[in-house]
């Protein structure tokens, strides 16, 4: 854990990243005075599957609690979040841009809708957009975050031809030096951060339970439905 000098949980950010590769690249870029940063190693703990008490003993999710510096049980309902002390107003989940990353991230914000609800509730929970490629053509660089993007920088740089630009594919954020890291995922002046929403979370936690739960008949009709829209990465 990588904490900020600012105490006013208004201003302070503390990113989810997905490892210590990552989690290193993120440290040297952030502003230390306003963004924490907290390495999580691997996947976290299903919680669809696990027992309460397996849950609250994992070790990277009992770090999310302090890190956040909230617990479980208020006065008034033992079961709620208490958010007294919370030290931060953005949780930004930052992980890799393909299918391990979106799993990652799916894992937490399942735990995060399932057991700190409250920081959904209140709009303090976001999702990081990193770039997918940069395009670059001589001095001139620019970055897509999808492949549509990629295709219309292309066009834009290199007039249509992929033999005239150079294209790096980021496969993780482990990838970009901390410049590029700031510059196009952290800093406020040029990221683009999603906020979760109710909305939002209770549909991945539904696709979630579906494709991570025990029942194996709609996990395949999922499966069968959208493999269509399914894409290799080498």
């Amino acid at each position: 854990m990588a904490d900020c000098s600012d105490r006013d949980p208004n201003r302070c950010e503390l990113y989810l990243v997905e490892g210590d590769s990552a989690g290193g690249t993120a440290k040297q870029g952030r502003d230390r005075s306003f963004q924490a940063i907290l390495p999580l190693r691997g996947k976290i703990l299903n919680v669809e599957k696990a027992m309460e008490h397996k849950i609250y003993d994992n070790e990277e999710i009992r770090n999310m609690f302090t890190a956040l510096g909230v617990k479980m049980g208020t006065p008034e309902d033992p079961k709620a979040l208490d958010l007294s002390k919370l030290r931060y107003h953005k949780l930004i989940i930052m992980t890799d841009a393909d299918v391990d990353g979106s799993h990652i991230a799916t894992l937490i914000l399942t735990f995060v809708f399932r057991y700190m609800r409250e920081l959904v509730e209140q709009g303090y929970v976001y999702i990081a957009q990193p770039p997918l490629y940069l395009i670059k053509k001589g001095k001139t660089q620019e970055y897509a975050y999808n492949e549509e993007q990629r295709k219309i920088l292309v066009e834009k740089i290199g007039d249509g031809k992929e033999d005239s630009v150079n294209i790096q594919r980021y496969k993780g954020l482990g990838e970009m030096n901390a410049d590029q890291l700031w510059d196009t995922t952290m800093n406020p002046d040029t990221r683009t951060l999603k906020r979760v929403t109710i909305e939002s979370a209770a549909e991945a936690d539904r696709v979630f339970s579906m494709l991570m739960g025990d029942e194996v008949a709609p996990r395949r009709a999922f499966i069968e439905s959208h493999a269509k829209y399914a894409k290799l990465d080498i």
